[in-house]
């Protein structure tokens, strides 16, 4: 599956949308417009402006309309999903060679709305996946204690963790000491 420089860009911004979503009991790493404000900027996105609550509300809405189709249990409902977003958002696929890229497709309308900005792109950068018959590669880490979404990339789809440093290490360590412990005793 070809995967273009601006899609690698959606589909770091959407995972990292996702994982926004605060667990129980947690802050709302996105909790003003400021801190949306910081985010945009964090992932390069154009054609931002000044961000309100409005724009807040909105982005908090599509994030959990993501998280949604990073939890759908099959393909159909991940392309009903994404198909909503995207129709919501206005689609008006554009050419576009901004801020030194090269060529390359934004979804979103001129002057649209950070959310429809998100919606769209991101949203199209899913659809790619769902269409390639590639919809399982959109996962929750599997460690107990963490449920991070991301895309897996790797070449045969076996990855089972959002980061192998982290929760991948952690599991493997846990499994050497309790194979030790029963080993000697």
């Amino acid at each position: 599956m070809l995967i273009t420089h601006d899609t690698r860009c959606a589909l770091d911004l959407v995972v990292d949308l996702v994982n926004t979503v605060p667990e129980a009991e947690e802050p709302d790493p996105l909790p003003d417009a400021a801190a949306l404000d910081a985010f945009a900027r964090d992932h390069d996105l154009s054609d931002v402006g000044v961000l309100s609550p409005l724009d807040l509300a909105a982005v908090h809405e599509i994030r959990g309309r993501f998280a949604a189709v990073f939890a759908a249990p099959d393909a159909r409902t991940a392309a009903n999903l994404i198909n909503e977003l995207v129709a919501a958002a206005g689609t008006t696929p554009r050419l576009t060679d901004h801020d030194g890229y090269d060529w390359h497709v934004h979804y979103f309308a001129p002057g649209a709305s950070l959310a429809d900005h998100i919606a769209a792109d991101c949203g199209m950068a899913l659809a790619f996946f769902v269409v390639a018959g590639e919809q399982e590669r959109l996962r929750r880490c599997e460690a107990p204690d963490c449920r991070r979404a991301f895309v897996d990339l790797s070449r045969n789809r076996s990855r089972r963790y959002c980061d192998s440093r982290t929760c991948g290490n952690r599991l493997h360590v846990a499994a050497y000491r309790a194979r030790r412990r029963e080993a000697a005793g």
